[in-house]
């Protein structure tokens, strides 16, 4: 029963602990730097600096780990067109059906298309660039095997559609 209560007690001084706490931050007349949980009194002090201190708990976005990982090391881009059809479509909702967060970019001026065809040798979309890997044209199985290798679940919460960036609007006088 004493060990029952001795943890109980430690775990109420942990939970304690990791609640979000204010700190003050202050540096007296004397020069000497000071931390405190209550503000000091303005005539005491020189510098008074306010921090939030928190626990080591890690703001996840909504993302399951092995996801947010994948995202930080591969993230990814699917380049289409505004008339690629239903490709397009199909490759933009296998990748929100998987959960995958991902850049679109549409492929509408000559910038766009020299930057999709110097990862791919290509002008074809849709495109998929998974880090450093591009994969042409929309095919389910090698989608899914670039997917599976950057470290992406084979399923995740569903992502909201993201809006496409558009192609730049060629200036006045290059139309």
């Amino acid at each position: 029963m004493r060990a029952m209560l001795v943890a109980a007690a430690l775990l109420a001084t942990a939970i304690a602990g990791a609640r979000a706490e204010q700190v003050y931050r202050w540096v007296d007349k004397d020069g000497r730097v000071h931390y405190t949980q209550q503000q000091p009194a303005p005539a005491e002090t020189k510098n008074v600096e306010r921090r939030k201190l928190s626990s080591s708990i890690v703001d996840s976005g909504g993302l399951p780990y092995a996801t947010q990982l994948a995202v930080k090391s591969f993230p990814v881009t699917l380049y289409s067109s505004p008339d690629c059809g239903p490709a397009c479509s199909e490759a933009r909702e296998s990748l929100q059906k998987r959960g995958i967060p991902f850049k679109e970019i549409t492929v509408g001026d000559e910038k766009t298309l020299q930057e999709l065809k110097g990862l791919s040798g290509k002008a074809q979309v849709p495109t998929l660039r998974v880090g450093p890997e591009t994969v042409a044209g929309f095919e389910a199985g090698a989608w899914k095997t670039a997917l599976d290798a950057a470290g992406y679940p084979a399923s995740g919460l569903p992502q909201k559609p993201s809006e496409p960036t558009p192609a730049a609007e060629p200036a006045a006088g290059q139309r």
